[in-house]
């Protein structure tokens, strides 16, 4: 895309993950022309506890857009729009940071996504079993919004509750710095915050489910502390950049700003509105209602559209205009992936060799390993490594389960080891729990298809995607193809959507159309699929079992 005097038309996105953000300089066509990553703080004080700075974020934030814009290329910017993990930022009276840290430290003003302090305020509000849960699978989840809303008052109120003047979402945060606008996005607000939005204009919060929660004081003034404006995202945010927020990200004051999204959200608008004609994809002659999006990274996504309201057990949602507007949206997840394979990898006794064995190919651990199993299965004779786990089984939700079982008490499991701790070893261990993740994707594909989804094609991108072996699997495991866009930092992409769609120049849909393309795809080998159907079993049996065995142990 050009403009009408010819020169280049860019817009950028950012996301704001879990340990950096990141920038890119995006094309009208959806070709990523730069990319620059910052690390961000991570404050652990204690097990289960995860705190942020939103300074700090802003600060990367910052660094980011001024790298990726450089040499007047900031003056060819037509939009930015901004993704975020679904953290919980807290500012006081003055929309200064304000701690939510048992340290007092006010730079520590965000309760992170995968922080679990929240167990027993969630515990109780599943109890209460208030009507909006099947919003919710079920049973809210400790990682949404209500339960650390809970937790700050009941645990930091006067250090905390009292002082607060708003709390956000990050994603809102991030256009809130940008613009002055505390204009929230729907996206943020139906998906964790139990806000009410339907196909008939209902757009409020659900006030019983708040006043039930012992949460009734955060609709008084208009719910001024959670936000009374809401917009689709990508929808212009107030009056573009200000000019605090221009100087500091070297952009135009007045830039259209998209109202933000979260970061697994984004991951799905930079992928499943690209054209597959010709590649004879089963999605190809069906709706983008047949198309999940994977987002793998810390922890995965998994990201479905619908033109009806569904209902899936275990599973969030449905959520109105979440990603598309006007098609509803499920989201199923499985929490911490990334980091399970890093701590399996980690923790075993061989770390240290593989860490010199990968350095002398001139790779990373992980191609290493995905080269040993091959070889491994060729000494054997065997037409996949697949086979090489025949007797090694893990259970995978060693940070809990959260779709569809949403359980966050189960635990990890293995079967099969061996009195050995060879790189071999390692190495099977990590093919079972590859395997194990593409399990739990299947199960969630299962649910959603048993409540009425039609889903017949994998749309995959993030940090995990750069492994064949983990593709592999999970088209295995599932039977269904995985396609993999053409650019791999899809994340970032769907938030330069945002920018897009602020800017006037794209609808939502047309500017996925354009922006989004095909990479790779990844297609299941048939022949694994009766050994797949078995180990299914067994993965199922691990989590039966365990609950059995929590069941004996009650009794004492």
């Amino acid at each position: 895309m050009t403009s009408t005097v010819g020169n280049p038309v860019y817009f950028v996105g950012v996301d704001v993950g879990t340990s950096s953000v990141r920038a890119a300089l995006v094309s009208g066509t959806g070709q990523v022309i730069r990319v620059a990553v910052e690390p961000i703080k991570i404050w652990n004080p204690c097990e289960s506890f995860y705190e942020q700075s939103s300074d700090d974020i802003w600060r990367a934030c910052c660094k980011t857009v001024k790298q990726v814009t450089s040499d007047d290329l900031a003056e060819s910017v037509q939009g930015i729009g901004f993704d975020a993990t679904c953290s919980l930022v807290a500012l006081d009276k003055e929309l200064k940071p304000l701690s939510v840290s048992q340290s007092g430290d006010n730079e520590r003003n965000i309760i992170m996504w995968m922080d679990h302090r929240a167990k027993v305020q969630a515990e109780r509000i599943n109890k209460a079993g208030h009507e909006a849960l099947r919003f919710t699978g079920g049973e809210i989840s400790l990682e949404m919004e209500p339960p650390k809303l809970l937790w700050l008052k009941e645990n930091l109120f006067e250090a905390c509750w009292q002082k607060a003047g708003t709390f956000m979402d990050l994603a809102d945060f991030m256009t809130w710095r940008a613009t002055g606008s505390q204009i929230r996005s729907l996206c943020t607000v139906v998906c964790k915050w139990m806000f009410q939005a339907n196909d008939t204009g209902l757009r409020e919060w659900n006030s019983s489910f708040y006043e039930s929660i012992g949460l009734k004081e955060l609709l008084e003034d208009q719910q001024q502390k959670i936000g009374n404006l809401f917009q689709l995202p990508g929808d212009p945010c107030g009056d573009g950049l200000s000019h605090g927020a221009a100087e500091e990200l070297g952009l135009r004051p007045g830039l259209p700003v998209g109202t933000g999204i979260i970061d697994a959200y984004a991951g799905g608008i930079g992928m499943l509105g690209a054209d597959v004609s010709g590649l004879k994809l089963p999605c190809e002659t069906r709706p983008l209602t047949s198309r999940l999006a994977l987002i793998c990274g810390t922890s995965t996504c998994h990201m479905s559209l619908s033109k009806k309201e569904t209902f899936v057990p275990g599973v969030w949602g449905p959520y109105y205009s979440c990603m598309v507007p006007g098609l509803w949206g499920n989201e199923g997840g499985e929490s911490c992936t990334g980091k399970l394979i890093d701590h399996i990898i980690h923790t075993h006794p061989a770390v240290d060799l593989l860490t010199e064995q990968s350095k002398k190919r001139g790779c990373d651990m992980y191609t290493w390993l995905d080269d040993q199993l091959m070889t491994m299965a060729r000494e054997k004779h065997l037409s996949s490594p697949a086979m090489l786990t025949r007797d090694l089984h893990v259970c995978p939700y060693f940070y809990g389960n959260r779709s569809p079982l949403a359980d966050p008490t189960l635990k990890g499991m293995i079967c099969g080891l061996r009195l050995s701790s060879s790189l071999d070893d390692l190495a099977l261990l990590y093919l079972a729990t590859l395997q194990a993740l593409a399990h739990g994707t299947h199960l969630i594909v299962q649910q959603m298809v048993k409540s009425g989804y039609d889903i017949s094609t994998l749309f995959a991108c993030g940090g995990l995607c750069k492994s064949d072996l983990f593709l592999q699997t999970h088209a295995d495991v599932t039977g269904l193809p995985i396609v993999l866009p053409k650019e791999s930092e899809s994340v970032l992409v769907g938030a330069a959507i945002l920018g897009a769609k602020a800017s006037g120049r794209f609808d939502l849909e047309s500017a996925m159309s354009r922006m989004c393309g095909v990479g790779k795809v990844v297609w299941p080998d048939e022949q694994q699929r009766v050994y797949y159907i078995k180990k299914h079993e067994v993965f199922l049996k691990l989590v039966d079992h365990q609950r059995e065995y929590k069941c004996i142990m009650e009794e004492l």
